[in-house]
């Protein structure tokens, strides 16, 4: 995956109108297959917890938990990732008049995760099958929250599942909420707003707050991955 030569202001423009910005054919739909064939079959060291959604009240399904270091590549993906959305972070920031501030580096931001108590990895792995599906949610608990994330699926739309698409929903003040319909193939990375977004208005700039789900599995396996940058408090179920 060559994540510099992407074209970041453009990512930065989807991401200012929609909340989401599609990285097309951010990896190799053989190299997607197989890290989702690699994840399932994973022993359980990899992963610092495996919840069933409905335990959570989050729909039913399964989510595995990355520990805290990350499978290759994922890890050197992140980093990477990061280095270009820590600009695009800090700038939405100021839009939103937060006196916060990004390091410039992954490896920084996790230090300040750390020192807020913020200590367990929320990236993640979701298995669903058919009739399987998650709930509208938002992580953003906890002191440093960055705003973005980054989902994928790792298997095949149409072939290996029907169904489970990846949406959004986006609530303006004084408007009803908007549905969004994320589109991935095989081999996509979408970044997405974790819950806020700056918009601009004819008043100036106002919050738009973002919620993300996947839609009920029709058939088939669903494998989802996604990347979070920042940490949640330790609270003892997960």
């Amino acid at each position: 995956m060559n994540i510099d030569n992407r074209n970041w202001h453009a990512v930065e423009a989807q991401l200012n109108d929609e909340g989401y910005a599609v990285l097309a054919d951010g990896f190799d739909a053989t190299q997607a297959l197989a890290l989702g064939r690699e994840f399932m079959q994973a022993d359980a060291r990899c992963y610092r917890s495996r919840v069933a959604l409905d335990t959570l009240d989050l729909g039913r399904g399964e989510l595995r938990y990355f520990a805290d270091d990350l499978p290759a590549p994922l890890d050197a993906w992140r980093d990477a990732l990061y280095r270009h959305l820590a600009p695009i972070a800090n700038r939405w920031s100021a839009k939103l008049g937060a006196p916060h501030a990004f390091a410039p580096d992954f490896h920084g931001f996790l230090d300040a995760n750390l020192a807020a108590g913020q200590t367990q990895p929320q990236s993640s792995v979701s298995r669903l099958r058919s009739e399987d599906w998650q709930a509208l949610h938002q992580r953003d608990a906890g002191r440093e929250v960055f705003p973005f994330q980054v989902v994928a699926v790792l298997s095949e739309p149409q072939r290996d599942f029907t169904g489970g698409e990846f949406v959004m929903t986006e609530r303006r003040p004084r408007m009803q909420s908007r549905p969004i319909v994320v589109p991935l193939r095989l081999g996509d990375l979408a970044v997405v707003a974790t819950s806020l977004r700056p918009c601009e208005g004819a008043q100036g700039v106002y919050r738009v707050s973002l919620k993300h789900a996947i839609s009920r599995v029709r058939g088939g396996e669903r494998i989802g991955l996604e990347l979070a940058f920042h940490h949640e408090a330790d609270q003892g179920a997960r």
